[in-house]
């Protein structure tokens, strides 16, 4: 069935409650300037449903039985897959040359015995991010010295559904290097797919960040990866998950954020390290 490409009308009252609700689910705050963009993205799916509204839809969201299923829709539909391999590189380096080390020399065998060392990318999108730490990794032959977990989750399943496929298309290698291309992707027709011996480095799943219960065992990590999520979070969101991370997580522990995004706003108990050139923000042993 077609639908009118015609976004439906969302009056600004109703904006207000659904927007409210996305936010508390989902953690994704749309301000007043982005009402147009709210309807844009969901008008497709609520002509889909044979609703008449955007307010049968909040209704359908905060009431209905199947409301569960549907938030799974709210989140694929709105959320951004925008990510490359090795982008921000100049964190998983500091990852792969300083803080490993530093975990192996000083707190991995005294402090973890027998505890794998825990990689988490929070907000992984199509996965790119956890497959790049998984061949820098590879590369820099940790696999064979310590025991590894590589976890990635994301909120939307359509991310993950392409993740686990390790299928890709040219726009996710721009600045990858061509000898690591060549080296762990093999090509079909106009689409490369990982190598298996990366691939199945990482434990994927989906996961909603703003649910403690889906989380709790993730965040259990030594490094948490959580870039490019947040600014689409409201401040209450974010503190609410960092600070979440920070319970959760072993302690040393490190999570890093993009470069677009920062913390000294907000009243968290990690503390800002810059390590060769790259902003971290530290648990560390009291």
């Amino acid at each position: 069935m077609k639908f009118s490409s015609e976004p439906l009308d969302l009056s600004d009252n109703t904006f207000v409650i659904l927007r409210d609700l996305i936010h508390e689910r989902t953690g994704l705050f749309y301000g007043v300037s982005k009402q147009t963009m709210l309807a844009d993205k969901l008008s497709i799916r609520v002509k889909e449903l044979g609703l008449e509204s955007f307010l049968d839809y909040y209704y359908l969201l905060k009431y209905d039985q199947s409301a569960s299923v549907e938030w799974q829709e709210v989140i694929n539909a709105l959320t951004v897959q925008e990510t490359y391999f090795w982008r921000e590189y100049d964190q998983i380096k500091v990852l792969v040359e300083v803080l490993l080390p530093k975990y192996l020399e000083r707190f991995y065998n005294l402090s973890y015995p027998g505890q794998p060392l825990r990689i988490w990318s929070a907000a992984c999108s199509t996965g790119e991010e956890p497959l790049t730490i998984a061949i820098a990794l590879h590369e820099a032959g940790w696999f064979e010295r310590i025991p590894i977990e590589i976890w990635a989750s994301d909120a939307s399943s359509r991310a993950i559904h392409k993740a686990v496929s390790g299928v890709y298309r040219p726009y996710s290698f721009r600045g990858f290097p061509e000898s690591l291309k060549a080296k762990y992707f093999s090509a079909h027709q106009e689409e490369w797919q990982i190598s298996p011996l990366i691939h199945n480095r990482v434990h994927w799943s989906v996961n909603n960040l703003l649910v403690e219960s889906d989380i709790q065992y993730l965040a259990q990590a030594h490094f948490i990866f959580c870039r490019n999520v947040f600014i689409y979070f409201s401040e209450a969101s974010i503190s609410k998950t960092v600070n979440f991370f920070y319970q959760r997580m072993f302690n040393p522990g490190y999570l890093f954020l993009s470069a677009s995004e920062s913390l000294l706003k907000l009243k968290t108990n990690f503390e800002l390290q810059e390590i060769d050139g790259s902003f971290v923000y530290a648990k560390q042993k009291k």
